[in-house]
């Protein structure tokens, strides 16, 4: 698979994402951009919080931990606001990629 290939699947996939969040009512009214980036983190909190407690089953998916679910809700969720605004993320993040490999090491901080 190619690059130009991840980065039409990452694509698809936030309108995938965003068709989805449409349909369940998400997109009823204007959404709020920091409201939205606040649920995100919310969703990564959760994650850390499932890894405190050492990653226990999820609840919902079989086979998975609740980490690996939260990490997904995360993933959907910002996949779903580059859908909604129109972002080919999949083409940003390789442009990103590239351009980092222009960057010294750990971008020149300590972390």
């Amino acid at each position: 698979m190619t690059h130009k290939d991840i980065a039409a699947a990452l694509n698809e996939l936030a309108a995938i994402c965003h068709a989805e969040a449409r349909q369940r009512g998400f997109w009823d009214k204007e959404r709020n951009f920091g409201e939205t980036l606040m649920l995100i983190v919310t969703e990564l909190a959760e994650a850390c919080e499932a890894a405190r407690h050492r990653n226990p089953p999820s609840e919902y998916l079989d086979g998975v931990g609740e980490v690996e679910e939260e990490l997904a809700d995360a993933l959907i969720r910002l996949m779903d606001w580059c859908g909604g605004m129109g972002i080919k993320i999949g083409d940003v993040v390789f442009a990103k990629l590239a351009y980092n490999r222009t960057r010294e090491r750990m971008h020149g901080k300590a972390f």
